[in-house]
């Protein structure tokens, strides 16, 4: 059984908007650095949730919007850049944002280049499985509230997990907050 569009959607929206409300409240929580990622995260689960709001909502203006703030935090990503490639996965976060609002049909129907859009299902759904796979295992060996030792920080999960022991809440919680940012990206990518 499946659900109408709509109601998928709207699903969707709200995944996203709590994800987004709970990286929110991280930033409130945080300091540093952990605030700087918990505000990035929380742009990005607020602009998914706009982004996968239904046809019909928004249309002469989400795009150009989307566009503009997903630029500009590309840009930014691109900037931190020099820090470390921990900072890839939120370019390729705000380009796939941008690239989203102004494909043709993105999100409602076919639409958009299937070299970049196949890309881009790819990269997320390996961060999907991966996330899962490192949230499973966390709960598994019983690790509650405080994330094991990172690994050497060369892919942005270990330098997450750094952030996460200084960050306000649960590690589990955070890493599923960033799970369903990727899997809503994912379905934003395969409704495309």
């Amino acid at each position: 059984m499946s659900l109408p569009a709509s109601v998928s959607s709207w699903l969707l929206v709200l995944l996203c908007a709590v994800s987004g409300a709970y990286c929110l409240g991280r930033v409130r929580r945080s300091g540093g650095a952990a605030a700087r990622e918990a505000g990035g995260e929380a742009l990005m689960g607020f602009g998914m949730a706009v982004m996968a709001v239904p046809a019909g909502f928004g249309e002469g203006w989400r795009a150009p919007v989307l566009g503009v703030v997903f630029g500009g935090a590309a840009l930014h990503a691109g900037w931190l850049l020099r820090g470390g490639i921990h900072h890839a996965h939120h370019l390729v976060g705000s380009l796939s944002m941008v690239y989203m609002a102004f494909a043709p049909g993105a999100g409602h129907g076919a639409g958009g280049l299937p070299l970049v859009t196949g890309a881009l299902l790819l990269y997320y759904a390996g961060y999907v499985v991966l996330g899962g796979t490192r949230l499973v295992t966390a709960a598994a060996t019983g690790v509650t509230g405080r994330v094991p030792p990172a690994g050497d920080g060369q892919d942005g999960h270990d330098r997450h997990d750094r952030h996460d022991r200084h960050d306000s809440g649960p590690a589990e919680v955070i890493r599923a907050c960033r799970l369903a940012m990727g899997t809503g990206m994912l379905a934003m990518l395969l409704a495309m």
